[in-house]
């Protein structure tokens, strides 16, 4: 298992059209093959920036999430809503205490 975290930041007008969208396909990602566990975070600051962090079992499984059409679909309409290039981490769990 593996985690992957990616950081967006969107217009000021678009936060809201993001959200809602997230909303309405968070299940269908979070259902996904090979997906245990998804979040959405926002930034304290900066009310436009966001967070995903999600759990994938293996990067086959996420590849096969991004080559799917479910996320053709959310990340055609995510990405026009940026103000920056996204950023994109998989990382591998270290510690974690209860």
């Amino acid at each position: 298992m593996f985690i992957r975290i990616v950081k967006m930041s969107f217009q000021e007008n678009k936060v809201e059209a993001f959200v809602e969208n997230f909303h309405k396909n968070k299940e269908s990602i979070r259902n996904f093959e090979g997906c245990s566990f998804l979040e959405l975070y926002r930034d304290k600051q900066h009310s436009n920036i966001f967070f995903t962090y999600s759990f994938w079992e293996n990067e086959e499984d996420l590849e096969r999430y991004r080559h799917s059409d479910l996320f053709k679909e959310v990340w055609t309409f995510t990405k026009a809503l940026f103000n920056d290039n996204p950023l994109a981490w998989s990382v591998d769990k270290v510690v974690s205490l209860p």
